[in-house]
């Protein structure tokens, strides 16, 4: 692991009641502006019958996904915020502690039609993680990966970056955070040394601005039909 990798995971159980309060009150204009909708929206046209939320913060995708009628369970590395996710749900059970960064867990676990990675990619290399979540995908399974949009950087090129959250409210309160920036070229060559390939592509944009909100990426471990191969 990076130093700049147990630095992010720091960033994280520090800002854990920070980032609780801003998921829970919708203090995150990108999200409410339809960021949260399009992510729902990408999972659920895969049809799932059985979703892992990987990197799952507070739990308010499971919970989403729950109302949907989708049998969703969650997982993240910081207890605080499985903390947070199993006080706000009905079960508990549906959240567990695992690391990004090491998934599979040690303890065996059904296979899942969806596993999504909401805003949850921050680290260096892709690839590994990509590879070791497809394992515990169904044959037919998908990746589904909502992050910020590449383009939206004004200084575009692969490196790791800080964020200061200091757009949103209680800037102080908040301990800055390493994230690694990828190029689109870079996404998609961690996508195929992961062996997956993209099914689908979506850019969801603000109604009113028609900036770019997010990339959501569906990756798949087939070609798509018709395909050329």
């Amino acid at each position: 692991m990076e130093p700049q990798d147990d630095a992010l995971a720091d960033s994280w159980r520090e800002n854990a009641a920070a980032w609780t309060r801003a998921v829970r009150e919708g203090l995150i204009p990108s999200r409410r502006a339809g960021a949260d909708a399009a992510i729902i929206a990408a999972v659920l046209a895969q049809k799932p019958s059985r979703v892992l939320d990987a990197a799952c913060g507070e739990g308010w995708l499971v919970r989403a996904l729950a109302t949907h009628g989708v049998d969703a369970e969650g997982f993240d590395a910081q207890p605080a915020l499985i903390d947070a996710a199993r006080s706000a749900s009905t079960s508990a059970s549906r959240f567990f502690v695992a690391d990004l960064l090491a998934f599979p867990p040690h303890q065996a676990v059904e296979p899942y039609d969806v596993i999504v990675l909401n805003f949850a990619l921050f680290a260096q290399d892709l690839a590994s993680i990509l590879s070791a979540l497809t394992r515990s995908l169904t044959s037919s399974g998908a990746l589904v990966i909502q992050t910020l949009h590449p383009l939206n950087d004004p200084d575009y090129g692969d490196g790791w970056r800080t964020e200061t959250f200091s757009t949103l409210p209680g800037a102080g309160s908040w301990s800055p955070m390493p994230w690694y920036f990828h190029t689109l070229e870079s996404w998609f060559a961690a996508i195929s040394r992961a062996g997956l390939v993209v099914a689908g592509l979506n850019e969801p944009r603000d109604p009113e601005s028609g900036r770019l909100l997010s990339l959501i990426l569906t990756l798949s471990t087939t070609a798509p039909a018709g395909a050329e191969r």
